[in-house]
């Protein structure tokens, strides 16, 4: 694919979208590591209940039916395809809910909430399917669950689905010799609008994750391998007008909306408690501190300015200035306030007074691209990340690449060597790619493993550094001059 280099007002947004991402991706290469991919395992106690852990969240104009927008949610990480006998599901005892905040105060105006019961045919085995299965309303389906789906707001709740099934686990090609069969049985439309899915998917977040060992070894010589390919992930989707989650249901005049992610479990006491949360992809991983992240996860957005500190105040400069001895910018770093707490001004900020508060936020009337840009916004394509976040979105990649001087005069095509997903995305709803069976012998093949061992000792940076001994260090000069030119970029924005 051609990549297109956006112009100089794109590359003013794209630099102000991307500064607050940078430094969460800083933090996991410079910093103590408290979590693993996108949202996978980001807090202690989260991380012990993995039913609950919500891992990704993906907001986006739908590609086939553009007066709607879809909304995926992704959780329990790590799931092993072959991880029986007690395969995986939706927890019975959780709230999983997408929020949806339509005038920026940082309240939910919309929510979806789903909640899931368990079914057994028989408890006599310890099969889930004791025959092949070709429906999922097949008897030989041993143990399976269904949904219901409410749609939350101020005049109260309504049903929109009662109870439908759930896609399972797909336990081997014994058992479901036709699992996409299942997953389009899975996927429910409601009306003539409204979509939806829930039910086992192959983990839709792609990346290298490598970069935990002092930055893909070193030298990035630790790349190009999909360290999350081959496991699997609960996930919902849905698909509804535009108008359901617009204020006043007006999307023309009202485009912006925020979304975020939250699980409450209840209690022992019967109450509900809220153990997750989630909008942009690596916030509570990197940016929260250690002390903070089982606090984030049970907080609400408008809580969010205490966090304020963690991000006019970031940790990334000084532990530059610790390992490379180079002079951390002056503070408070104002400019990224936009990234992670407003929205970015002629990008994703709604109109009039925004409550400051961390969502992903996505601006409804982007047209959709024709041929989409995985890099999103710097790469041209404003439908893309940061402006909300699409399945095909390589969000390491933008990353990397304006840390390495994309935007500051320094063109590259640096990356983790992940490109694209292991599976390929649906060009459907629920466009996520089917889950990797239970019998494949190799579900977690080694994609870069061996090709890097043949590949030069500096890497992927040799493009850009000429040299290993220089890579770490230079690494630290395109941070500082990435943060250095932030404030710039948006000053030169507001005279476009």
């Amino acid at each position: 694919m051609t990549r297109s280099r956006p112009t100089k007002r794109q590359g003013a947004i794209a630099l102000a979208c991307t500064g607050g991402l940078l430094t969460a991706v800083g933090f996991a290469g410079l910093g103590p590591i408290t979590a693993t991919a996108s949202s996978h395992r980001e807090a202690p106690l989260i991380s012990g209940t993995p039913q609950y852990d919500g891992t990704d969240l993906y907001a986006f104009r739908s590609p086939e039916k553009k007066n709607s927008v879809t909304l995926i949610a992704n959780w329990l990480p790590f799931e092993e395809p072959a991880g029986g006998p007690n395969f995986y599901s939706f927890a019975t005892d959780a709230q999983y809910d997408i929020h949806v905040d339509n005038n920026a105060d940082a309240k939910p105006d919309v929510t979806f909430r789903w909640t899931f019961k368990d079914h057994y045919v028989t408890k006599d085995t310890f099969l889930a399917a004791t025959g092949p299965v070709t429906s999922l309303k097949d008897k030989d389906l041993n143990y399976y669950q269904t949904y219901k789906l409410q749609r939350i707001g101020k005049k109260g709740k309504k049903t929109i689905i009662k109870k439908r099934r759930v896609a399972p686990s797909n336990i081997g090609s014994a058992s479901m010799p036709a699992y996409s069969k299942l997953r389009s049985q899975a996927t429910t439309r409601v009306g003539k609008n409204v979509k939806s899915f829930a039910g086992q998917a192959e983990d839709p977040f792609f990346l290298d994750l490598r970069v935990f060992d002092l930055l893909y070894g070193g030298d990035l010589s630790e790349s190009g391998d999909d360290t999350l390919a081959g496991f699997n992930v609960q996930s919902v989707a849905l698909q509804v007008p535009q108008k359901w989650v617009a204020k006043n249901q007006n999307a023309k005049k009202n485009p912006v909306i925020g979304t975020w992610t939250t699980t409450q479990k209840k209690s022992a006491n019967g109450k509900w408690v809220q153990v997750s949360r989630l909008g942009n992809p690596l916030v509570n991983e990197v940016v929260i501190p250690l002390k903070l992240k089982d606090a984030f996860n049970g907080s609400k957005p408008t809580q969010d300015g205490a966090a304020l500190k963690y991000v006019t105040n970031p940790e990334l400069p000084k532990l530059i200035e610790a390992v490379y001895g180079i002079d951390a910018p002056k503070t408070p770093r104002n400019d990224l306030v936009s990234v992670f707490l407003t929205g970015v001004e002629g990008l994703n900020k709604a109109k009039g007074k925004v409550t400051p508060s961390e969502q992903l936020r996505l601006n409804m009337s982007t047209p959709v691209t024709a041929e989409p840009n995985r890099l999103g916004v710097i790469g041209g394509d404003n439908q893309g990340f940061p402006n909300g976040r699409r399945l095909a979105d390589d969000v390491i990649d933008i990353a990397l690449q304006v840390v390495e001087g994309e935007l500051v005069g320094s063109p590259n095509d640096l990356g983790d060597g992940v490109d694209i997903n292991d599976n390929p995305f649906d060009k459907t709803f629920p466009y996520l790619a089917l889950p990797v069976s239970g019998s494949n012998a190799d579900p977690h093949p080694s994609a870069g493993g061996s090709a890097n061992k043949e590949s030069s000792s500096e890497g992927l940076l040799q493009s850009v550094v000429p040299g290993r001994q220089s890579a770490i260090a230079f690494i630290g000069v395109g941070l500082l001059a990435l943060v250095g030119g932030i404030g710039g970029a948006a000053r030169r924005t507001r005279k476009d």
